[in-house]
């Protein structure tokens, strides 16, 4: 068995007498909330909970040697406190190591089928199958994303970590963020339709697309009127229509599960990447896959190449922050923090197991996307009537603001601490002291000590 993820920072609890290392049973009233929210991961990925949960239930934890035990047990204790049964099942993994510098490129690119070299967490197939063999009521399995269609129920446990876990955001009122999640969606979905997008960031973003009416047909999961709770989208996803129109630069330091890199900046035309400059080890190899993708037409896309815009995903909870361990596998890299409020993740590329990335498997075929985070955007969307709309402002969501926003959070104390974004990404020259053009050209100096 490998070597589980060092907790040494972040285990210790003060009590009366001093402190100590945090046991399964500090963790249970994160837990019991979880357990009791509702099911909505069919329809919501972004939101976690295990509410329909009865007396005889037969439960199917299923995580890696990554996650903390403590988290697992306190997930299955409160299950088990609900009369159900709980089966856990650890997958080792290899033993926990400091990220490199092309991980996430390692993790998410590939040429064969998803299901041969499935992406860590988000569901593996052989434990899918035996949820369905044997018949469990619920399988808890996966950091989120897309589910299978299966007869069972079927949630996701994205916290590997204590930092994940022991936080404001896991406990963060379920009314509260579903209404912080209407209030922006409803600036695309019902006020934006049809108008145009212009996001920036002070780290070079500065780019705009259309929200093309033909985008809104119904057909796409996440861009109908329910959303992805906490994933908001700001672009539709695939497949994308012949007039995309998405043009300008993407710039940043961080995508999802690998060291930061030096400051990318990725050009976009009519919806496709068309250069990629800087990005050190990163950069690098996503131009080799870029020259390997721009001679596929893939069914998704109107026009040969692999890396299209699509994802533009908005974070909601403002209670998230970034692990301690990020440096380690273990943490689960800046994917975390992409679920704050006012973070957004641009993700060029097919859509994960959407059809497309089952034509490329069958192939042999390059499939995946890749991301870069924009810390402190600016979305700003010019309806086809009225006055612009403040999605975001500089990193802020405009939401939070929201007078319905604001009188509901009142009901569980200062509105001003409930939705405070309390965690920031602390980059030299935007949001901390010190030189961006040091920080840009090595952030992992500055993100990693």
């Amino acid at each position: 068995m490998c070597e589980g993820p060092d907790h040494a920072a972040v285990d210790q609890v003060v009590t009366s007498g001093g402190t100590r290392v945090v046991q399964v049973d500090d963790l249970m009233s994160y837990a019991r909330e979880v357990c009791h929210q509702p099911e909505v991961r069919r329809t919501a990925p972004g939101f976690i909970g295990y509410g329909a949960t009865k007396p005889g239930d037969r439960v199917l934890i299923a995580v890696d040697t990554h996650y903390d035990k403590r988290v697992t047990e306190a997930v299955a204790r409160g299950l088990r406190e609900m009369g159900a049964s709980v089966d856990v099942i650890t997958v080792e993994v290899q033993p926990d190591r400091p990220f490199t510098t092309t991980d996430e490129i390692d993790v998410v690119m590939r040429r064969e089928p998803w299901s041969k070299r499935p992406r860590r967490w988000e569901g593996l197939p052989w434990v899918e199958e035996l949820a369905q063999r044997e018949g469990y009521t619920l399988l808890v399995h996966g950091k989120g994303g897309g589910i299978p269609n299966v007869p069972h129920r079927y949630e996701a446990i994205p916290w590997l970590q204590l930092d994940h876990f022991a936080s404001e955001a896991t406990i963060y009122p379920r009314d509260l963020h579903t209404l912080i999640n209407l209030k922006t969606w409803n600036a695309f979905f019902e006020k934006g339709r049809g108008g145009r997008v212009h996001v920036t960031d002070p780290e070079g973003a500065d780019f705009t697309y259309t929200l093309f009416p033909d985008y809104f047909d119904g057909t796409r999961r996440g861009y109908t009127e329910v959303p992805w709770w906490g994933h908001i989208l700001g672009h539709a996803p695939t497949p994308i229509i012949p007039k995309e129109d998405a043009t300008g630069v993407i710039c940043g330091t961080t995508s999802h599960f690998q060291q930061p890199f030096p400051r990318i900046k990725v050009t976009l035309e009519n919806g496709r990447v068309e250069k990629i400059e800087g990005g050190g080890d990163y950069g690098a190899a996503w131009r080799e896959l870029k020259d390997e993708g721009d001679k596929t037409q893939y069914p998704c896309f109107p026009r040969p190449g692999l890396f299209w815009l699509w994802e533009i995903a908005i974070g909601t909870n403002p209670k998230i922050s970034r692990p301690r361990n990020i440096h380690m596998l273990s943490s689960g890299g800046f994917e975390w923090e992409r679920r704050r409020s006012g973070i957004i993740h641009c993700g060029m590329g097919t859509r994960w197991r959407g059809p497309e990335e089952v034509w490329a498997g069958e192939r042999g075929t390059l499939y995946g996307h890749l991301h870069v985070h924009l810390f402190f955007p600016t979305l700003v969307i010019t309806p086809p009537k009225g006055k612009d709309i403040v999605v975001i402002d500089k990193g802020h969501l405009a939401s939070l603001d929201d007078a319905e926003v604001r009188d509901l959070a009142s009901k569980y104390g200062d509105p001003d601490k409930i939705l405070d974004a309390g965690w920031s990404p602390g980059v030299p020259g935007i949001d901390a002291p010190g030189s961006y053009d040091d920080y840009a050209r090595d952030p992992k100096k500055y993100i990693f000590r």
